[in-house]
């Protein structure tokens, strides 16, 4: 009898919770699969906004990190992207002219400084049942109740520094800063939407752009730029897929 046959026997016999055993099959596909993926060799415009330079650095490096996401993280990824589908479908129902593909097929983003920088976005609003301008950026998310509730609050730009830099580096790039842009964020939990007009902050996209060509101009002259914490225990540190390279490698620069 061949092995895998066997196996199929003993799994047969199993009755009742066999949750563990599955989902190590399928979290172990899913790491092999996200490992092999080429690293991403250029400044990201949905990282651009974290405060870490040398992390960024090291994205753009194309290093390999300390440690790779779980399973569990990856399903977490996955989910977000099934929010977004759905997401597009529902506004597209209600009347929303949401653009993801440009003629070619491709989908919308920019490039700059010889491929180091890069985006896609979301989509791309050309029409809406609201008598307004166009066309403007609609970034997508989703989020935990807990989370989705402090955006609903305090919007994007006091809750979550990375997502906001996202959408004015995006605006700003794809040359949408005339209009505001609409950041949508579904809850997981609940599937509430809260959806928020969100102004194009020039200083804040200069900033930005001033610090990936800073990160840029230390690779290129092989320099390391600094951490975001002077104490590897930091919560930046202690989360960061760098944390070994940056403290025990690359010493005490």
């Amino acid at each position: 009898m061949l092995k895998s046959e066997e196996k199929k026997i003993k799994l047969n016999k199993l009755v009742g919770d066999i949750s563990d055993e599955i989902n190590e099959i399928i979290d172990d596909k899913l790491e092999k699969d996200n490992q092999q993926q080429p690293r991403r060799e250029y400044i990201g415009g949905s990282s651009i906004g974290d405060d870490c330079k040398r992390k960024l650095q090291y994205r753009l490096l194309g290093l390999e990190p300390d440690k790779h996401f779980e399973g569990r993280t990856l399903r977490i990824f996955g989910t977000g992207n099934a929010f977004e589908d759905m997401a597009i479908g529902w506004l597209t129902r209600a009347g929303f002219n949401v653009r993801e593909k440009d003629k070619t097929g491709k989908q919308f983003g920019f490039s700059h400084y010889n491929d180091r920088i890069k985006g896609h976005v979301d989509g791309i609003i050309m029409a809406s049942p609201f008598e307004e301008d166009y066309p403007y950026l609609w970034e997508c998310k989703s989020a935990n109740d807990s989370n989705w509730k402090k955006f609903k609050k305090n919007g994007v730009a006091k809750t979550n520094k990375v997502y906001f830099a996202q959408i004015v580096v995006y605006q700003y790039y794809m040359g949408l800063t005339e209009n505001p842009a609409l950041f949508t964020v579904v809850n997981k939990n609940t599937q509430e939407i809260y959806h928020e007009r969100v102004l194009f902050d020039s200083q804040f996209a200069q900033e930005c752009s001033d610090k990936a060509a800073l990160i840029l101009k230390a690779t290129d002259a092989q320099e390391l730029m600094p951490r975001v914490a002077f104490d590897r225990d930091h919560f930046n540190c202690r989360f960061c897929e760098f944390s070994k390279r940056c403290w025990d490698v690359d010493g005490a620069e």
